[in-house]
């Protein structure tokens, strides 16, 4: 049935009324000195891309909860593999699983850490690098009429020599209906170019394919402001939400990222002419 709904949504004309005001949150929010605070830190520690790649994956994997917490937790887990993701991830064998114990993080276990990289492991070995795994999900997600990160999320468990089943629920899936918000963080930290904050270093799709990273900030935000209707935080409001704000800009609408969770958790703020809705 159709998700029933009381919450307004902003016309055309009155969204592109907004687009100066959260550019101008963007601009702000958007700087380098963002970079410390957040897991995407973790990117700009390594200049070779399989260390950048991995360490994304891993810090986006486990960003769930508190900023702080999270650069804590993912710094905790580098550390046990001597802050050298690719030589660790390659010599890793299952007589090495002593070296997570004691790791956690909120349901995150040494179990998971240890599943994920040996599926990282078997992804190097077939593939030069991670983008050309995820860049062959995307073509088969094309070729398939399915979204991508489904392809990604059936691919990437199936190369894995041993993993609890546990595991699988810490990488999304949105066939599931779930909207994938560390997955498509991930992906707006390698996919988009030419920002203070995202590194860019991949090139297999463009930035307006992108989705928007849906967390509870940013979707209050868009219900506040008229840009989603729906009050499910699922995968059908990330393409609701993504789709709104490709009419600010179609070729990154994903840069709107910054602005919404700025106005959620940092403290910036919109005029109250612009509130459409009580959330």
């Amino acid at each position: 049935m159709p998700e029933k709904s009381t919450l307004r949504r902003r016309s055309n004309s009155a969204l592109l009324e907004l687009k100066p005001l959260l550019d101008q949150i963007n601009d702000k929010v958007e700087q380098s000195d963002y970079i410390p605070k957040d897991p995407v830190q973790f990117m700009h520690a390594f200049d070779n891309k399989r260390d950048q790649e991995i360490a994304g994956f891993l810090a986006a994997t486990m960003a769930w909860g508190r900023r702080d917490i999270v650069v804590s937790k993912v710094n905790d887990l580098l550390e046990r593999m001597q802050y050298t993701p690719f030589d660790f991830v390659m010599s890793y064998r299952q007589a090495e699983y002593p070296v997570f114990r004691g790791f956690k993080h909120r349901t995150f276990k040494p179990i998971d850490m240890h599943g994920l990289i040996l599926t990282l492991q078997e992804v190097y070995r077939r593939y030069p690098d991670f983008e050309a795994f995820w860049k062959e999900c995307y073509l088969a997600g094309k070729s398939d009429n399915r979204p991508f990160l489904g392809v990604f999320n059936e691919r990437f468990f199936r190369l894995s020599s041993d993993l609890a089943p546990r595991t699988r629920k810490h990488v999304s899936n949105p066939e599931n209906g779930s909207p994938c918000k560390r997955l498509y963080m991930f992906l707006r930290w390698t996919i988009r170019k030419n920002s203070p904050v995202d590194p860019g270093i991949w090139s297999f799709m463009p930035p307006s394919e992108l989705q928007i990273p849906l967390d509870v900030h940013v979707a209050r935000q868009g219900r506040k402001y008229g840009l989603i209707t729906r009050r499910s935080n699922d995968w059908k409001t990330v393409n609701e939400l993504t789709e709104t704000l490709s009419l600010l800009n179609p070729d990154d609408p994903a840069r709107y990222d910054y602005a919404l969770f700025g106005i959620g958790a940092l403290d910036y703020s919109l005029p109250l002419r612009y509130h459409l809705n009580k959330v």
